[in-house]
């Protein structure tokens, strides 16, 4: 029998060839949909330095340890390929092919795989080879240069947008996709190149068709959804903290600057020429109450104001704890599986799996004798 959630993908397996960050991503939410992941972990582990416990981009897997490098290695890997339905990797280009498990090897033997690449550059390209990270992957496909304020250098937004954003929800639509194609009649498998800068690239197509019609500047902090506009930002409030606004439409304007107290004194929302002056008044007003005391003056409203809170304080938010948009297992607090899914829910079901702990489950699970452990191949 295959462990599997109860998840849409129940029955799905997974390959996953250990690396960090996007790759691992994505195999964790295709885990959390209910697919069988089984993690290809290499002696010495992937790189990241954390306690493998902890690391909840493994949550739902189940792990083995290969030796890609070693004898036999590369053969135990397509023995898994044999019986998987999609293979993820996140190495350079080149680096599988050379290990003896590229796409033409595995889809060799399986071709009905669906073989995943997850790289910043892409499978081809000036910069295919070269070295990168989140950062640098949206700085070029101009994404990085909306986001922050004007008079300042960009602000980076963590690795959201271009690792997990444009990188990994990529790649698990990709596959999943090839994954339709290669079970429909006349169907096969394929190689899925999902490159971030194509990802963050495509993330942004609104704004270029925004910038062709001439509503959006190509400036940042000077248009409606970079902070550029007086009702769609943050400020601060007396305690340090602070709210973010998004009152964007008319009739939440309205409600916006009623419950603020300023209705009378600020100048309308489309005198563009005095949009400072409406800042000013607006940022001078959050400064009088504190976050919570504004948290309860429009927790009831449609004025599209919400605190803005830290990733501890996030959990405990009345809207998330009655969603259960983050749940506890094992001890850790963490995001919920998502989207939701009225039939066949996703959950969390098992904790980070400790690299080679299930090597011999999956074994007899997937019916691959030759990855066993030395200690259940010697006779008793």
């Amino acid at each position: 029998m295959t462990a599997t959630g109860n998840g849409p993908l129940a029955g799905v397996r997974v390959v996953e060839l250990a690396g960090i960050g996007p790759g691992p991503f994505a195999a964790m939410l295709l885990a959390d949909l209910g697919a069988d992941v089984v993690r290809i972990d290499r002696p010495g582990g992937a790189g990241l330095a954390i306690d493998p416990a902890y690391d909840l981009t493994n949550r739902n897997k189940r792990s083995v340890l290969i030796d890609l490098k070693g004898d036999g290695g590369p053969e135990q890997v397509l023995d898994l390929v044999e019986r998987a339905d999609i293979l993820i990797e996140g190495y350079r280009p080149g680096v599988a092919e050379r290990l003896g498990v590229g796409p033409e090897p595995c889809l060799a033997r399986n071709p009905k795989l669906v073989y995943g690449r997850m790289t910043g550059w892409g499978q081809d390209g000036p910069l295919a080879q070269r070295a990168g990270h989140d950062i640098g992957y949206i700085a070029v496909t101009g994404t990085l240069s909306m986001i922050g304020k004007p008079d300042e250098p960009p602000t980076v937004p963590a690795n959201l947008v271009g690792d997990y954003a444009g990188g990994s929800l990529y790649l698990v639509v990709g596959v999943l996709a090839a994954l339709h194609h290669a079970r429909v009649e006349g169907g096969g498998g394929q190689v899925v190149d999902a490159a971030i800068t194509d990802g963050a690239a495509h993330l942004a197509t609104m704004i270029h068709g925004m910038m062709a019609a001439g509503g959006w500047q190509d400036r940042r902090g000077a248009n409606l959804l970079d902070g550029g506009c007086p009702f769609y930002g943050t400020y601060e409030t007396a305690d340090g903290h602070s709210m973010a606004v998004g009152a964007l439409e008319q009739r939440f304007y309205d409600e916006f600057i009623a419950l603020l107290g300023i209705e009378d004194t600020v100048p309308a929302r489309k005198d563009f020429a005095r949009w400072d002056e409406l800042r000013t008044a607006v940022a001078r007003r959050f400064k009088e109450k504190t976050r919570a005391e504004w948290t309860a003056v429009f927790e009831d409203s449609d004025a599209c104001v919400a605190p803005v809170l830290s990733l501890r304080e996030a959990p405990a938010h009345p809207h998330l704890a009655a969603r259960g948009t983050f749940v506890e297992y094992d001890g850790i607090t963490q995001p919920a599986p998502a989207p939701r899914f009225s039939a066949t829910p996703g959950a969390v079901h098992r904790p980070p799996a400790r690299p080679g702990a299930h090597t011999d489950d999956v074994a007899r699970d997937w019916g691959v004798p030759s990855i066993r452990t030395a200690e259940t191949r010697r006779p008793r």
